[in-house]
């Protein structure tokens, strides 16, 4: 009878469940070693010593909005090596390796939940596919981006991980501030959608403190993690109602972490509201973070850019073969050629100005 009275009130909306692999199995099965550990390790010392004003690079978080398809994404990394190899000495390029896709209602969910884009949500699937992606990329040498979105994903990929963002929308989610505090690579924090900067500055706050929360360990059982805050928090400026990326918006970005004892560390993100969603203006918003640094500016530690290998973006179609190669089914994003282009401009054109950071 007690079974049948909790039946009643417990999990009503709930139709069902699979087990997923623990952490420790998925790690197992697809495991960080060889030059893939060497890229995240060298890709965490080098965006930390960004961070830490004894690299004097810019970091840039390059890549699509969100990956969709395995084979183009590698296909993506492969462009991408040669050039990151190329600009090293003025740029530290990370590859955006974005699965997990916030919503403001409903559509696609990422990588991770939907890998098959047609609502079946394997997501057990999502893991192994997101996780043998991820080493592939490492084993090219490109150090990976990811948005931190879920709160358990993390233990199946973050080891994998050189730099975190918290996007806009969580980024005053107290349970995001509490992940991030644990969080081993640096973590950058976004204003939120309305462009306030406050809950970044308070983001950065939260999560440089000590915290517990709540996850599940390697073997998946549920357990308390006590952290000691991460030192290596920025902000992201990624625009809202209106752009923020101008002197002006700097100038008060750092003035706010200085009130508040952090870091005058800023990374400008050139798409969402700084490009008002329109994918070519990504190059205005560099050329302006290029003339900034040019006249002396020394907060501006990175930039982020959507990138992918055909430019635009399209609508996930009922009939999936109709989906067109390289184009973004998120945000649109510039092509490849295009970011060949701004990329190297961009390196040309703080060359001069960086010298002056070196420590």
């Amino acid at each position: 009878m007690a079974n049948a009275e909790s039946n009643e009130v417990h999990n009503l909306h709930i139709t069902g469940f699979e087990h997923l692999p623990t952490p420790d199995e998925l790690r197992q099965e697809f495991a960080l070693q060889g030059q893939a550990l060497a890229t995240v390790r060298e890709g965490h010392r080098a965006v930390k010593g960004v961070l830490e004003r004894t690299d004097p690079r810019l970091i840039v978080v390059v890549g699509p909005c969100s990956i969709h398809n395995p084979d183009e994404a590698m296909q993506y990394a492969r462009l991408l090596k040669p050039l990151a190899d190329e600009l090293s000495d003025e740029l530290l390029v990370l590859m955006r390796v974005y699965f997990e896709k916030p919503r403001t209602s409903v559509g696609w969910e990422g990588l991770i939940y939907d890998p098959f884009l047609d609502g079946s949500h394997k997501i057990d699937q999502g893991l192994r596919i997101g996780r043998k992606l991820m080493l592939e990329i490492a084993e090219l040498g490109l150090p990976i981006a990811i948005e931190a979105l879920d709160l358990i994903s993390p233990q199946y990929l973050q080891d994998l991980v050189s730099w975190t963002a918290i996007g806009a929308r969580t980024t005053e989610s107290p349970t995001h501030r509490k992940l991030a505090s644990g969080i081993s690579s640096a973590i950058g924090f976004k204003n939120n959608v309305d462009g306030d900067l406050s809950v970044a500055i308070n983001g950065i706050r939260s999560a440089s403190a000590n915290h517990s929360f709540i996850s599940v360990t390697g073997e998946g059982r549920v357990a308390v993690f006590r952290t000691e805050g991460n030192p290596h928090c920025h902000v992201i400026l990624r625009g809202g109602k209106a752009p923020n990326y101008q002197p002006e918006f700097v100038a008060q970005c750092e003035a706010e972490l200085r009130k508040a004892g952090h870091a005058e560390n800023l990374m400008i993100d050139c798409s969402h509201g700084n490009s008002q969603k329109d994918p070519a203006r990504q190059r205005e918003v560099l050329d302006s973070v290029a003339e900034q640094i040019g006249q002396g500016n020394r907060s501006i530690i990175g930039v982020m850019l959507e990138s992918n290998l055909e430019e635009g973006n399209q609508p996930i179609p009922d009939d999936l073969a109709e989906i067109r190669p390289g184009v973004s089914v998120t945000d649109a994003c510039i092509s490849w050629t295009t970011t060949e282009t701004v990329l190297r401009a961009f390196a040309e054109a703080i060359r001069g100005p960086l010298k002056s950071r070196a420590v």
